[in-house]
């Protein structure tokens, strides 16, 4: 099986483009085969058909808040409310969000997903620090019409399987609150640059509880450590994510490992307990 992990971007670029990690797995080995940069939005639609089959780990959610929706009477079935989503552009998004938060208590600003929690993600509701839910608003509609199949949310008669993953949830089990990344180069510090390789060293031992390994050549993991935005390593641990979710459907678990009881209109982040 052909496994992708993704760290995508709303607003991709030459500069930071979407990092994607093409790997298989041998055993319980996630072998990293390349990285690729996707530099721009049409460029990533487009490669989305460039693959017959294929499981992939995707870093940005795949759904919004059941009870914002609610609040904003949007449709209230995924396909439905993602379509309306896809239509707003992103004033109209920053608008409606941040009246819904202003009419909230402080503390209590933003609607969560249940899986925020246990994943310890950000609201996808968020449009800044980070602006989630732009990269839902780029993302997502893109991979619809691709035609992929969203297990739990909009299971399709599809070869490529699309995952929602979150690299952080990996990473925090490994680093605790230990920072391995920053886009600043002011921020790009020997402490981190320690930490990539600490996270790195542990991927490549299996020390996490999805029981996984990752290969790497000697090249890939120098190019890992040294990239100080943290984008590639975001790319392959979403790999690791998407190569676990594979292994529960092998194993007979169903939905890649997803819980039986998601939401089906908030969808789940792939290996986050259940």
């Amino acid at each position: 099986m052909h496994l992708i992990g993704c760290d995508f971007s709303s607003s991709p670029s030459r500069r930071k483009p979407i990092v994607l990690a093409h790997g298989s797995l041998r055993g319980s080995a996630v072998v990293l085969d390349r990285l690729e940069g996707v530099q721009t939005l049409d460029a990533f639609s487009a490669w989305l058909q460039q693959f017959d089959t294929w499981v992939g780990g995707f870093d940005l959610p795949f759904g919004l808040p059941r009870e914002l929706i609610v609040a904003l009477d949007w449709p209230q079935t995924w396909k439905a409310s993602i379509r309306h989503y896809a239509q707003l552009n992103r004033a109209d998004i920053r608008a409606q969000f941040k009246a819904f938060c202003d009419a909230r208590p402080v503390g209590g600003k933003f609607a969560h997903r249940v899986c925020d929690r246990p994943a310890g993600s950000s609201p996808s509701m968020k449009w800044v620090n980070p602006p989630v839910a732009y990269m839902l608003h780029a993302g997502v509609p893109r991979l619809l019409e691709a035609g992929v199949c969203f297990p739990g949310l909009h299971e399709v008669d599809d070869s490529r399987i699309a995952l929602e993953a979150y690299p952080g949830l990996l990473a925090r089990e490994v680093l605790g609150k230990r920072s391995y990344k920053n886009d600043s180069p002011a921020k790009q510090t020997p402490e981190r640059l320690i930490a990539r390789k600490d996270l790195i060293t542990a991927l490549e031992a299996g020390q996490t509880r999805l029981g996984l390994r990752i290969k790497l050549s000697n090249a890939q993991r120098d190019a890992l450590a040294e990239d100080s935005s943290g984008d590639a390593l975001d790319a392959v641990l979403c790999l690791v994510q998407a190569a676990w979710g594979w292994v529960q459907q092998m194993q007979g678990q169903g939905r890649y490992g997803l819980p039986a009881d998601m939401d089906p209109l908030e969808g789940w982040i792939v290996s986050a307990p259940a």
